[in-house]
């Protein structure tokens, strides 16, 4: 029997009418409910038709209801299914549930609760979705990568095969105009929550607390949320949910509390996507009348009510995936929570009564929160993407109906390694085995392995070691896949019952997808069968073949990939010569990555796993150690150098590169300058700057850009350092100079190297600052009216005047003005100190001397 009190209290009741118009008149519809309105239970009973909408009973239609986890899946299946009096998944139950590695759902079931991704998996195998009239997804805010591309196929559905196939977009925080604009100008129905009030009390740390960077958050402020949640038990009623960023930080405060019993005699409770399903059901079926303090992830944001909750404690995080495509890692990262997700929180508290949220964090920081989380189509590895848009015929997307266009460089990535396992053909298009891999429920790397994986160690094994990758293993497994794989085995823990069920559940996929001619035989070595850690290696490696690494150290490691990595201390895997590794991340500042898991591998193993790495061949390059040619004949595997010999006659033009190499980044001072070559090329800059054309620009960047037209002679011949070193620079500049034009011989009249002086002397020029110097003795100048002038007259010289002893004495860029108004004081000052030199009342019609041991005259 249908408990109808409980229905009339649901909020969304009053949408109904007005949602039902939307998809009549439209076929598709923007649903924004608040949390606890009822949009995820009582919305599709009634589009189903099991539950009359205004007293009018509506025909039995079938509506699937995507959820993005599978904790939100089963519990809204199980709380339909308690509205409508009968159980989830039975013989006659009208609603049912399909998550991977579980269904219940019968011939009855109309209304059936699935993942997102199990969605994407039936849109590739039934693109018109045979029998599904109404499709619900759910939680559109939280913007899953698996959540936009089925929004995005279903679109393609309605407007190709199914027009009559009704969609709804709900959410209770969520982009209503773009998700309508997407919808094709769907209306969008609001749907006005009872929400009862939730009082937010600001509780940031006393002292400062280090922000959070890669999986590590400072365990300072898991101490302070664990003070907040006795704060909050002291001075509110009701049961506490404490929102935490991840799986670890549950377990620290769990622990910081006092495990299963805090103060106040609460219990405590782990919520999260890896806790056992009977644990999430207990805490979604409400408490025996103790307080319960429930620690959870995100998983607890939407989707699913905790009864009893009145307080909620928010630690201000949440994980996001990131991915390095420079490193080929890929890793969920932690970062502040959403002002959006903030709120879907707090919400939590008020859902049945008043309640209360401590924020732990400062009122002034709130501003600075982003207004919605990231969408995971943005920041995340988009090789899963790629495949299932290949398989849907669109390789490069650019077809789809996406919130946020996928990025362009993560796309490529994607599709890259699709192309390397045989996924994809040159033109991104499907191949048959990338179908089978889409086909197998994980990411393709890791189908990659099973399908592989199984040909050379059977289906079983390889099953086993990939549902491991699929799920980390808990860090006390250790870093060693083989070494966790046994202990999975033995275990009877959480984790290891998943790991059997996901095991299974891919063994049966395989032989699913395989045909007959592609079954395992076995194991690589007839009669044979190989060790596990030999197993874990290998479908590692074939998951992950440019992680190969090479030790080269105890702990340090170098990837096929050019990524260095380290083994933590006490690592298992030390001192392996190669290794697989599976996990890996890389902590902000850190030059290596640091490896979670991996499996101990031998050379050839490596080469099997990342054989499209090998290369042969001749490498001459200039090396920055020795400052110097290096021409090798060397084997690599990537980054990983396998074997080397010396190059005895190198490729002449290869020499040459790396020659040029090593001058743009030694510099030409590589080549022999001598005082002449130096002052050749100022002579020439210096007309460059004043004349333009046809005088050349030899800067360093200039030169090397045109090193054949000046250097090209010496490079043929030089083989090494010393070569270049012997090359006389002014010589090959002359090459340079503008002999086509003919001004080539205005060279010594436009910037002469030397300037002969009234007194015969013949004095060099200097060239070398920005205008050109002359530097002479004052009495060598006597008689001389005008200053010197260069490049056709157009620049005066600067004239250095010198005393007797060779030291300055005057500067000037005009000789007149001097003689007329700034001799008088030099030669005051002078005349006592050098008396034996000449000091003329009138300098200007003196007679120049070099003598520097005049008599008095």
């Amino acid at each position: 029997m249908i408990p109808t009190d409980a229905l009339e209290r649901l909020p969304v009741r009053t949408a109904l009418p007005a949602l039902a118009r939307a998809l009549d008149g439209h076929g598709a519809a923007v649903l924004c409910a608040p949390p606890g309105t009822g949009k995820t239970t009582l919305v599709p009973l009634v589009l189903a038709g099991l539950v009359p909408s205004a007293g009018t009973a509506a025909p039995v239609r079938r509506v699937v209801v995507a959820e993005p986890r599978r904790i939100a899946a089963r519990a809204a299946a199980r709380r339909m299914a308690w509205l409508l009096g009968e159980e989830v998944g039975g013989a006659a139950g009208r609603v049912g549930f399909t998550v991977r590695g579980e269904r219940r759902a019968g011939p009855a079931t109309v209304v059936e609760v699935v993942t997102t991704g199990v969605l994407l998996q039936r849109l590739q195998r039934d693109p018109e979705l045979s029998g599904v009239d109404v499709v619900v997804l759910d939680e559109c805010h939280e913007r899953h990568l698996d959540a936009d591309t089925a929004a995005a196929f279903l679109l393609d559905v309605r407007a190709a095969l199914r027009p009559e196939l009704q969609l709804v977009a709900a959410s209770a925080t969520t982009d209503a105009e773009g998700w309508a604009r997407l919808l094709g100008g769907a209306p969008v129905v609001e749907a006005q929550g009872v929400s009862h009030p939730v009082e937010v009390v600001w509780a940031p740390p006393e002292r400062a607390v280090r922000p959070p960077h890669g999986m590590r958050v400072d365990p300072a402020l898991l101490e302070h949320v664990a003070a907040v949640v006795r704060r909050a038990l002291r001075e509110r009623e009701g049961d506490v949910l404490c929102f935490l960023p991840g799986v670890g930080e549950i377990a620290r405060v769990a622990g910081l509390l006092g495990g299963e019993r805090a103060s106040e005699g609460a219990e405590v409770l782990q919520v999260h996507g890896r806790a056992p399903a009977a644990v999430q059901d207990a805490v979604l079926a409400g408490g025996s009348g103790r307080r319960r303090v429930v620690l959870a992830t995100s998983v607890a944001e939407s989707s699913l009510t905790v009864p009893g909750v009145r307080i909620v404690v928010d630690a201000g995080l949440a994980r996001e995936p990131r991915t390095d495509h420079a490193r080929g890692l890929s890793a969920l990262t932690t970062v502040r929570a959403s002002r959006a997700a903030a709120r879907q929180r707090a919400g939590r508290a008020g859902r049945e009564a008043p309640g209360a949220v401590y924020r732990c964090w400062a009122e002034a920081d709130e501003i600075r929160l982003p207004a919605f989380p990231a969408a995971e189509i943005t920041v995340a590895d988009l090789t899963a993407f790629a495949l299932q848009a290949a398989c849907w015929g669109d390789p490069d997307a650019s077809g789809l109906a996406l919130l946020d266009v996928p990025p362009a460089g993560a796309l490529a990535a994607g599709r890259a390694v699709l192309t390397a396992t045989g996924a994809v053909d040159a033109a991104g298009r499907p191949t048959d085995r990338g179908r089978r891999m889409a086909r197998l429920g994980v990411h393709p790397r890791l189908a990659r392995a099973l399908l592989d994986g199984a040909r050379e160690v059977g289906a079983r094994r390889a099953a086993e070691v990939v549902a491991l990758l699929s799920e980390e293993p808990p860090r006390e497994y250790g870093d060693d896949l083989a070494a966790a794989w046994r202990t999975a085995r033995r275990g009877g823990d959480a984790y290891a019952g998943r790991w059997r069920a996901e095991a299974r559940r891919l063994e049966g996929s395989l032989r699913t997808v395989t045909d007959d001619a592609e079954r395992p035989a076995g194991t690589r070595a007839a009669g044979s069968a190989p060790t596990d850690d030999a197993v874990a290696g290998l479908v590692a490696a074939l998951a992950f073949p440019e992680r190969v690494a090479r030790a080269r150290g105890e702990r340090s490691y170098l990837m096929v990939s050019g990524t260095g990595a380290e083994l933590g201390e006490g690592s298992q895997l030390r001192s392996a010569p190669w290794l697989a590794v599976a996990v890996a991340d890389r902590p902000v500042a850190a030059v290596s990555a640091r490896v979670r898991l991996g499996a101990v591998i031998d050379e050839d193993t490596a080469r099997a796993a990342a054989g499209a790495l090998f290369a042969e061949g001749e490498e001459v390059h200039w090396s920055q150690e020795r400052r110097d040619v290096v021409a090798r004949r060397v084997t690599r595997l990537g980054a990983v150098e396998l074997s080397a010999a010396v190059l005895g006659a190198p490729d002449p033009e290869l020499v040459r590169a790396a020659l040029l190499e090593g001058l743009r980044s030694e510099g030409l001072g590589l080549l022999r300058w001598t005082a002449e070559a130096t002052g050749l090329r100022q002579r020439l800059a210096f007309l460059h700057r004043e004349l333009g054309g046809p005088w050349p620009d030899v800067s360093d960047e200039a030169l090397l850009e045109r090193t054949d037209e000046w250097l090209g002679v010496e490079l043929a011949r030089a083989r090494r350092r010393a070569d270049l070193e012997r090359v006389e620079a002014g010589q090959a500049l002359e090459r340079l100079l503008p002999w086509a034009t003919g001004d080539a011989a205005r060279l010594a009249e436009l910037a002469p190297e030397r300037i002969e002086v009234p007194s015969g002397s013949r004095i060099r020029v200097d060239y070398g600052a920005g205008q050109p110097v002359l530097a002479v003795k004052l009495q060598e100048l006597f008689g001389l009216q005008q200053t010197p002038r260069l490049a056709g007259g157009r620049v005066p010289v600067l004239v250095h005047l010198l005393s007797p002893a060779g030291r300055p004495a005057a500067v000037t860029a005009d000789l007149a003005s001097f003689w007329r108004d700034g001799y008088r004081s030099v030669r005051a000052e002078l005349r006592g100190r050098y008396p034996r030199h000449p000091w003329p009342e009138d300098p200007s019609t003196a007679v120049a001397t070099r003598r520097t041991n005049a008599r008095r005259p």
